[in-house]
């Protein structure tokens, strides 16, 4: 069958489509002669238009992103991102700012700084013990994991560091530091220097609080005392020359934060070296209260402070219900009659029982003036700023009934609180500033941690006292160094004027505080004294009276311009 190129046809269902001549020339054994390798005997198939606007639109599309971000980089974000690759280059480094010094009154340094190359300075602390809960520590700037600090800034962390950190504390620099495009620097310049931060004078006599320090540490240690604390105060500045408290941290070894063997004895110590005692420690007074139990008597008119009381070691209060159980009311010894002044010297339990809730024709103080009393020597109100601390407890009927399912006041509750005991509860540094108003005719000053200058006066408030009165209170407490509970304290280079008092603890009594409080010089006095013993054995005759005797002698012989 002879076939023509342009007769060739197929008809197939869809339609008809022509047929070439190629089409039907090459077939199966015509193919095997070409080299498929060489593409010889393959057809070629023209790309459909379909194919091309598909393709073109898509390069199209390319094409207009491409030119979109060329146009953002370029012109609308141009400035930005020529300040970034700037910046990839000149690379803004802080400064880190030296950190205040800080001394004693005598410019002793007590915090430093350790510098390091191209870093911050490390923090360093006086040697001497006794220094932790007024200088406290700071935490050092930290750096992520890839190396850049996220916390800038050296942060004091307790004490003076925390309290005055913003003083101390500085204000870093910054510094503009060239790289090339392997990160090696090429220069350095600074565009902002630090600023170092404030020294700080404290009002602390280092020499005092060291020795100070080490005599509440060495009774502690010798006679099984928990702990324990004091402090020295100027009765016209409110300079605080000794503050300390035991046991306590060592600022060196918090700042550090290496040591975590020891930090973590800290935190599981049972005897808390974290709570500073004289502000945060809540204890138990007992006797020496008597002192303002005694104002109130005078100021309220309630005895004649020649009066004699006597003491034969008991006081039995009739029972209205039972006449053969009466209460029984216990003094530590029988002093036999006793007026104010022996009182307080001897510190009789029953004079004051008496005097504060009354017994047979002596009319008492009672419980709403003595409260009145503790308050206004700042009793029960807790101290603001850098001795921030708790408020205490005065009780009252409100009180016990708010704590005792509404058990009524009883008149033995008020003999308790005359002696302070019962619900009373003080910090340390609550009974210096009342003994100081005592000391100084009733001028309540609130005490500083920062060196005054000479001539300095303090603010303060002058209490509505009669001072003939206040000044039976000091005859009464020079009375006790000369022959009575504070005979310890009975030198020959200085006269002191003291109050003793031991406090008894829980149901069994078998645990003691021990406390010593008092002024010298008696005639014109200068400086007030705390020092409280925690919860020692009761069978232990060696008390903190002891510790202020040791701390005075050695006072003498080292630093005797306190007694001049």
């Amino acid at each position: 069958m002879a076939f023509t190129f342009f007769s060739l046809f197929k008809k197939r269902r869809g339609g008809n489509r022509e047929i070439f001549a190629d089409e039907v020339l090459i077939d199966t054994k015509s193919m095997q002669r070409f080299g498929s390798n060489q593409f010889e005997g393959r057809m070629e198939k023209g790309i459909s238009p379909k194919s091309i606007i598909v393709l073109g639109s898509f390069f199209a599309l390319v094409g207009i992103l491409f030119i979109s971000k060329v146009w953002s980089l370029q012109i609308t974000n141009g400035d930005i991102n020529a300040n970034k690759a700037e910046n990839n280059r000149l690379r803004h480094e802080l400064v880190f700012a030296e950190r205040g010094l800080v001394y004693d009154r005598n410019e002793v340094p007590l915090a430093w700084n350790i510098p390091r190359e191209n870093d911050f300075s490390l923090r360093a602390y006086i040697d001497d013990k006794g220094f932790g809960h007024v200088l406290g520590y700071v935490g050092y700037p930290k750096k992520d994991k890839r190396g850049y600090y996220y916390d800038e800034e050296m942060t004091g962390k307790d004490g003076v560091e925390s309290y005055y950190n913003d003083m101390l504390k500085g204000v870093g620099g910054l510094k503009l530091t060239e790289t090339d495009a392997l990160g090696k620097t090429l220069s350095e310049s600074v565009l902002r220097p630090p600023e170092q931060g404030k020294e700080l004078t404290l009002s602390i006599d280092s020499r005092i609080q060291k020795k100070l320090y080490e005599e509440i540490v060495g009774l502690a240690d010798r006679v099984g005392f928990q702990g324990g604390a004091g402090a020295i105060m100027n009765v016209d500045t409110g300079e605080i020359i000794a503050y300390t408290s035991y046991p306590e941290y060592e600022p060196a070894i918090m700042t550090d934060a290496s040591d975590a063997s020891t930090i973590q004895k800290y935190f599981t110590d049972p005897n808390h070296p974290f709570i500073n005692r004289l502000t945060q420690g809540l204890y138990t007074p007992g006797s020496i209260v008597k002192p303002i139990i005694a104002t109130a008597a005078l100021q309220e008119g309630t005895i004649d402070p020649l009066k004699q009381i006597l003491s034969t070691g008991k006081l039995e209060v009739p029972n209205p219900y039972d006449k053969t159980k009466p209460s029984i009311f216990t003094d530590w010894k029988a002093h036999g009659l006793v007026d104010m002044r022996h009182a307080i010297a001897v510190s009789s339990n029953i004079y004051f029982y008496e005097v504060g809730g009354g017994f047979g024709s002596q009319k008492g103080v009672g419980i709403a003036n003595i409260e009145k009393y503790m308050r206004l020597f700042g009793f029960g109100a807790p101290f603001t700023g850098f001795f921030e601390s708790k408020a205490g407890t005065i009780p009252n009927p409100e009180w016990k009934a708010a704590n005792f399912d509404g058990d009524p006041w009883r008149l033995g509750d008020t003999y308790f609180t005359s002696i302070g005991q019962y619900g009373v509860q003080i910090v340390p540094l609550q009974e210096l500033r009342a003994i100081t108003a005592i000391a100084n005719g009733g001028k309540i000053i609130e005490p500083t941690i920062i060196k005054m200058p000479e001539n300095f006066s303090a603010s303060s408030t002058q209490l509505a006292l009669d001072d003939n009165n206040l000044q039976v209170i000091r005859e009464g407490m020079r009375l006790g160094a000369l022959e009575g509970t504070g005979k310890a304290l009975n030198v020959d280079y200085v006269e002191v004027a003291v109050k003793t008092g031991t406090a008894e603890l829980g149901v069994s009594k078998e645990k003691v505080n021990s406390w010593n409080t008092g002024f010298w010089p008696y005639k014109d006095p200068k400086y007030a004294f705390v020092v409280m013993m925690e919860k020692g054995d009761r069978t232990n005759t060696i008390g903190s009276a002891y510790i202020m005797r040791q701390l005075l002698d050695w006072m003498h012989l080292n630093t005797p311009e306190y007694f001049e």
